[in-house]
């Protein structure tokens, strides 16, 4: 067993379950705070959603999954295979139960609360970047606008409706409309196709597999232990400690556990209260050469791709499908990407494409992620951060190490207790 907690009352010790960008910063904020840590994950490091995603830090996009034209959008596009968002025919009855509840969430009034309460998170995300690469991870951020891309000028204006919502409501949004001459300008990627954009200042990228990485071996030189191939089967909760135990009957305890296991996250929360359903909404990426550099990452809102300068190239990445997270890869998926794109990009050599990859997002129905103690002394949980895990990684991470060493919730955390 380990040791007593300190003398303060915090944990002496603490185990996270899951090697993504939550988990890791979660454990690197608790080494700031005196704690010794152990990560294991069932696979490795950035395993999960945490490699292939778009690589952005955009809290002035970071807007909740459960907007209300996302239902009536849904609802003609969740069958067809070709669209950005797809649900398989399944019999799954959870999956039906998650979606009817993420349904009833689509309303203006559940997302103006998830958009408040994502405001601590969006104003301290950047900062917490910044505190991690001056202590040794050495993944630098990118500053660069990110442009949004459209056909017509009236496909524009609803996303600079969406954003003014978002000002409403409290959040920082720089945003600025472009004609079709001043895009050509700026991103000569872009097609005859696009008439018109809009601008948003104040954001950055990141190589996301790197920053990973950087912040895994950041980790362990402070004295961290991370443990691959671990895959958790029980979280048995005793005094003074918590007994984690891996299939392959290896056991290991701390006083404190994180569960951050990303889509995997509603199994073992199930079992300790948090009833709030977390669901696996896969994207896929892949990365293409470009005949010109990309200046900035751009997006195509009608068709949800995001696209950002990649190693010399261009990662694209795009889809919503609720699928099982260990679903194998679906080439029809990646061939949809491309074909939505093509018409609105030029001097991509799609057929040239690498890092063809699948990762699964945890989405949550009411659109806020699950961040707290669960039902049961020394656990807590950190995920269900849908599109946005990345961008709010670290301040989680943050605000969880506090909750967890001072035994008191941040004000940020109340609208995401995970027993709510």
């Amino acid at each position: 067993m380990p040791e007593l907690d300190r003398w303060d009352g915090g944990p002496r010790s603490a185990i996270v379950i899951g090697a993504g960008v939550v988990g890791l910063s979660t454990a690197w904020f608790l080494q700031e705070r005196g704690v010794r840590v152990t990560v294991v994950d069932r696979a490795g490091i950035a395993a999960g959603a945490s490699w292939g995603n778009a690589g952005w830090l955009s809290p002035g996009l970071a807007i909740p999954l459960n907007e209300p034209g996302v239902l009536r959008y849904g609802l003609r596009t969740v069958f067809d295979r070709q669209a950005p968002l797809h649900v398989p025919a399944t019999p799954d009855p959870r999956l039906w139960a998650f979606l009817a509840r993420f349904a009833a969430h689509c309303t203006g009034r559940s997302w103006t609360r998830a958009v408040e309460a994502n405001l601590p998170l969006n104003e301290e995300c950047l900062e917490a970047f910044d505190v991690l690469a001056a202590n040794g991870v050495d993944a630098p951020t990118v500053e660069a606008p990110i442009t949004a891309v459209f056909e017509t000028a009236g496909h524009a204006a609803g996303l600079l409706a969406e954003l003014r919502r978002l000002r409403e409501a409290g959040q920082e949004v720089d945003a600025t409309g472009l004609t079709a001459t001043e895009l050509v300008a700026r991103l000569p990627q872009v097609s005859a196709r696009i008439g018109a954009g809009v601008r948003l200042e104040g954001q950055r990228y990141v190589d996301p597999g790197r920053f990973a990485e950087s912040l895994a071996r950041s980790v362990v030189s402070r004295g961290g232990t991370i443990r691959s191939r671990f895959a958790v089967t029980s979280v048995r909760p005793h005094p003074h400690a918590v007994a984690v135990q891996s299939a392959a009957g290896q056991t290991l305890s701390a006083n404190a556990v994180v569960l951050a296991t990303g889509a995997w996250l509603g199994e073992l929360g199930r079992r300790f209260g948090v009833t709030v359903g977390v669901r696996a909404g896969r994207g896929y990426s892949f990365t293409v050469p470009t005949d010109h550099p990309v200046p900035e990452p751009v997006y195509l809102p009608d068709i949800r791709v995001a696209c950002t300068p990649y190693r010399g190239g261009l990662r694209v990445a795009g889809t919503m499908e609720f699928r099982k997270p260990d679903a194998p890869l679906d080439d029809a998926r990646v061939e949809a990407i491309i074909a939505s794109a093509r018409p609105f990009l030029t001097g991509i050599r799609w057929e040239e494409r690498t890092d063809v990859w699948v990762g699964s997002r945890p989405v949550t129905p009411d659109g806020r992620p699950v961040i707290g103690a669960a039902g049961a002394p020394g656990v807590f949980v950190a995920g269900g951060h849908g599109m946005w895990g990345l961008t709010h990684g670290p301040i989680t991470g943050r605000l969880l190490a506090e909750h967890i060493t001072t035994g008191k919730q941040p004000e940020a955390l109340r609208p995401f207790d995970p027993l709510r």
